[in-house]
């Protein structure tokens, strides 16, 4: 099945297929392991505009990071997998975090800002903004029912891809995966 997905990839690529669409394929060929269950959309989807707060109270929306290539991930203090998982989200923004791409971490639920920042400064997470959805309005307005939840939204500020649970996101191959999705657009 893997072979004739990636068949039908290269031969839409010599084709002279959207380069947009063949970096979303991206996703989908380079994903294996634990990211094999990488649930890609057939069509971009809308992410709703609710606002969640930083750690100042300002309101900051999704629409925000229009340009960028967003992974949004969804997350808990009382979650273990999310706690395991912070950090190689932390290596991964230190990695490809720049103009084009950014790790975008929400606090999902009941998670005290104290509490946030003392997790913050005992992981030595510093590129991940400190966001917080405490009635976890914008996760069930994306449609999230379960934490860790990972979002990968396009440029266009459309969702293209998500992944239910823990991920080695700073991997090779995440990165891999993600930058043929950024490289395809």
């Amino acid at each position: 099945m893997r072979f004739l997905k990636l068949l039908v990839l290269y031969a839409g690529l010599a084709a002279g297929a959207n380069p947009a669409v063949a970096g979303t394929d991206a996703l989908f060929t380079l994903a294996e392991g634990d990211l094999a269950a990488l649930q890609l959309h057939g069509e971009p989807r809308a992410v709703p505009q609710t606002a969640v707060t930083d750690a100042s109270g300002k309101a900051v929306k999704l629409s925000d990071y229009r340009g960028k290539y967003v992974l949004l991930n969804f997350w808990a203090l009382w979650c273990a997998p999310c706690v395991k998982e912070m950090p190689s989200l932390e290596r991964l923004d230190a990695a490809l975090g720049g103009a084009k791409f950014e790790v975008v971490a929400i606090a999902t639920g009941r998670n005290s800002r104290p509490a946030v920042d003392k997790f913050f400064t005992e992981k030595g997470i510093t590129h991940l903004p400190k966001l917080f959805d405490p009635k976890m309005a914008l996760m069930k307005g994306i449609g999230g029912s379960s934490l860790p939840l990972t979002v990968l939204i396009g440029p266009d500020g459309l969702e293209v891809a998500r992944f239910n649970g823990d991920a080695e996101w700073d991997s090779p191959t995440a990165q891999a995966m993600l930058r043929g999705w950024m490289s395809g657009s």
